[in-house]
């Protein structure tokens, strides 16, 4: 998109740079693109290629080699390239009309990256074992549908499996001719809200399954959704966008409407989940939440319990509540609890200061093709207000048309948004800010050109601001990089365990994808803010949460229950977690970015979901109906609440227990700094032919575990074997710690002897709140 930017913002390649490279100082010609204002091309000329060709000519070569033209560019930007030597280009510089440089590189077509960040390929590993997820049915409980998005297109699929019972709606923009081999069903439930608001927004909703928030149309196609090519979020992460289970059909239930916020009310979720489980959905995705309640009084628990009986997987949101401990959502142990984490992709701007005196990367996602050159640049140095940009300190006369410096990292991330209405107010044309990894910003969040730089780099910055006269800023914004390290990371917003109403069970349970996802979105309303009343209009957007995690460990476990049909709902989550991966693609301990140091099981759960590993686990932790069951009874559940939960009117408690036969394992410490407990487990064999494993505990100081048996037997496949594992705990003297209730983990992995199996189970203690 092209528009009239004052201060030199001007359009650039979205691309073709995905490195961050200064200009040599000296050395052999080199190709450059360079960007020109064609408003300040001469009358004399007919064209602007003329112009620039007139240009070239113009260049003195005193190292005997002289400038070669290579193309004019008419559309993707104004400008050209050319072969130039230093001193052509230090010529060039100083010539009315030239706004920016860019050295070569190398580009290439990149998928949307969460598939291959996982390591799903088409032809080896689960992708093809799981038949890309045909024949299965993913049931998504969120705000409707965008049934024209390319994501949800039915190319090469086959007819709609017979055992289907959903339908397509008619409402408002909506009919079942939407519906497709795709997208097979789509239904709405809005009653439950209409009366506890009356009304459904008639400007910002439809009252029909079809999408005006976004968020479902989001989620169902990273769940499932059909490859597109040349998916990008105005040139950010362009490629093939695809989902976990690209074959599987999805089936839309409404249940988010719209009225002064978007809210599901329990009853419309219920008959959503209701509705999906008549209609013969496999797995049920739902990106949403409420309060933590006791399980009878928690719609989506309910449901999820229902849905278990069925042999149906449930996969749910852990929350954004984060960083702090207690603050999961959806932890009912029948329920795979999801929280969110990066890929090795980051959106880049690429700053340069004064005429390339220090040159830092740093993140934005700023819609436009723009290029700031030398742009002066505030920093309100001496007035601490001014440092931090707090609301109503910068005075419009100092910043108006400006750039700022806002030393973000120290002021925390409480006053985020007041920092950013108070530089709108001031007439600031964007913003620098300080910051590890930035306040939860959504694109929409900021209509100025901003960019994020870590604190290391923004203490240089701060300094070249104080020690120059006159301070100046050039940005080439809409850089993708691939392959960046340390992923994945644990996401701030992330919400940690323990489960408030069950901290006998380690949650969340995994980690996936939830970082800056590309995914279908609406294109009937603005979405990415380039002025006060300027919205650009998007297919495919940039969202971040663990909405986003949740649909990928529900596609997985599609492709998962598709490779092994006779796998429950608990062996298809014990085969993601024994086999999550702990360590990131830079070899430590997966990261939170909140602390920048190694995250904990609170965090991360048994870690990183590793498809591939996911399909061959060897030993899965199985649960049964009764085990839920006595488990409720151990958090002593009346008869009739567990009635509620479970749906069941013949029951007993005669086994009540806290230890549920679950891949993970926490120890409570409720006042004391030590403590101790025995687990019992039973391992389930669903690898072919006999085998024998031997345990392995890698245990922290204050930790001692011992398992017994050590080495255990299977006789072949759905063979069984129990074991104990003995935990005793001594975290020292200290204050219980006030932001995460941590004590210590350590793992247990069972290896299988002669084979390639290994499977591992968090072992963490923390303290009651």
């Amino acid at each position: 998109m092209e528009r009239l930017i004052p201060l030199g913002l001007i359009i650039s390649l979205f691309l073709f740079f995905p490195i961050a490279t200064s200009l040599p100082a000296s050395g052999r010609p080199r190709t450059y693109i360079i960007n020109m204002d064609k408003s300040a091309m001469p009358a004399a000329f007919s064209s602007h290629h003329d112009w620039y060709m007139s240009t070239l000519s113009s260049l003195l070569s005193p190292d005997g080699f002289s400038p070669l033209h290579l193309y004019t560019y008419n559309h993707v930007m104004d400008g050209f390239s050319a072969v130039l030597s230093q001193a052509h280009l230090d010529q060039l510089h100083e010539l009315p009309g030239h706004l920016a440089t860019y050295p070569e590189t190398i580009g290439h077509l990149h998928t949307t990256r969460a598939p291959t960040f996982l390591g799903l390929k088409k032809h080896s590993g689960l992708w093809p074992a799981g038949g890309f997820g045909e024949d299965m049915i993913i049931g998504v409980l969120d705000s409707g549908i965008w049934p024209e998005s390319e994501s949800f297109n039915d190319e090469g699929l086959p007819p709609v499996p017979k055992r289907w019972r959903g339908v397509c709606e008619t409402g408002t923009d909506f009919n079942a001719s939407y519906c497709n081999r795709k997208l097979i069903g789509a239904r709405s439930f809005s009653k439950g809200m209409q009366q506890e608001k009356q009304n459904i927004s008639k400007t910002n909703d439809y009252e029909s399954p079809r999408d005006f928030l976004g968020h479902g149309s989001h989620t169902s196609s990273i769940a499932a959704g059909s490859s597109a090519v040349g998916a990008e979020y105005f040139g950010y992460a362009k490629g093939k966008a695809i989902g976990m289970a690209p074959k599987a059909r999805i089936a839309m239930y409404k249940v988010l409407f719209f009225d002064e916020s978007y809210d599901a009310a329990a009853t419309d979720v219920l008959a959503g989940l209701d509705q999906a489980i008549e209609d013969g959905v496999d797995v049920l995705s739902l990106s949403l939440g409420f309060f933590e309640t006791p399980f009878d009084e928690n719609p989506i628990a309910i449901g999820a319990f229902a849905a278990l009986k069925k042999g149906i997987f449930v996969s749910c949101s852990a929350g954004n509540n984060g960083p702090h401990a207690y603050t999961i959502l959806n932890g009912a142990p029948w329920i795979t609890t999801v929280g969110a984490g990066t890929i090795d992709r980051e959106f880049a701007a690429h700053v340069t200061l004064g005429d390339g005196e220090l040159t830092v990367t740093g993140k934005s996602v700023y819609p436009e093709n723009l290029f700031v050159s030398d742009v002066p640049i505030y920093f309100g140095r001496g007035n601490r207000t001014k440092e931090l940009c707090e609301i109503y300190s910068l005075d419009p006369e100092e910043v108006a048309g400006k750039y700022i410096f806002c030393d973000f990292d120290s002021s925390g991330q409480t006053n985020a948004y007041a920092q950013i209405d108070e530089m709108d107010t001031a007439g600031a044309a964007g913003a620098i800010f300080s910051s590890s990894e930035g306040p939860f910003f959504r694109p929409t969040d900021f209509f100025k050109p901003f960019v994020l730089v870590n604190p290391k780099y923004g203490d240089l910055v701060k300094q070249y601001i104080i020690n120059s006269k006159n301070a100046t800023v050039s940005i080439r914004f809409q850089t993708t990089l691939l392959g960046t390290k340390p992923a994945p990371q644990v996401a701030y917003f992330s919400s940690r365990g323990p489960d408030r109403k069950s901290p006998w069970i380690l949650k969340p349970d995994i980690l996936a994808p939830g970082v800056d996802i590309l995914a279908a979105w609406v294109p009937n309303r603005g979405f990415a803010p380039i002025d006060d009343d300027d919205y650009l209009l998007t297919d495919y957007a940039l969202e971040s949460g663990t909405s986003m995690s949740c649909p990928h460990a529900a596609g997985i476990a599609t492709l998962l229950k598709a490779a092994h049909r006779d796998w429950s709902s608990a062996a298809i989550r014990s085969a993601m977690m024994t086999t999550a991966e702990v360590f990131d693609n830079a070899n430590g301990r997966i990261i939170d970015m909140t602390t920048g140091v190694a995250g904990t099981p609170l965090d991360f759960g048994a870690g990183h979901i590793n498809p591939n590993k996911a399909m061959d686990p060897g030993l899965v932790y199985d649960i049964e109906i009764q085990d839920y069951i006595n488990y409720l009874c151990g958090l002593n559940y009346t008869s009739k609440q567990i009635r509620t939960i479970t749906g069941m009117r013949q029951f007993n408690c005669d086994s009540a227990t806290l230890d549920l036969n679950y891949p993970s394992f926490i120890i409570l410490l409720n006042n004391t700094n030590t403590t101790g407990t025995t687990f019992q487990r039973e391992l389930t064999n669903v690898a072919e032919g006999s085998s024998v494993y031997r345990a392995v505990v890698r245990a922290p100081s204050g930790m001692k575990a011992v398992v017994q048996p050590a080495t255990i037997t299977f006789a072949g496949k759905y063979s069984k074997a129990k074991f104990q594992l003995t935990v005793e705990i001594d975290v020292g003297v200290g204050s219980i710690p006030e932001s995460d209730y941590f004590g210590n983990y350590g793992f247990l992995s069972w290896y299988e002897v002669n084979g390639k199996h290994q499977v591992t189970s968090p072992i963490v203690s923390a303290f009651a709140p």
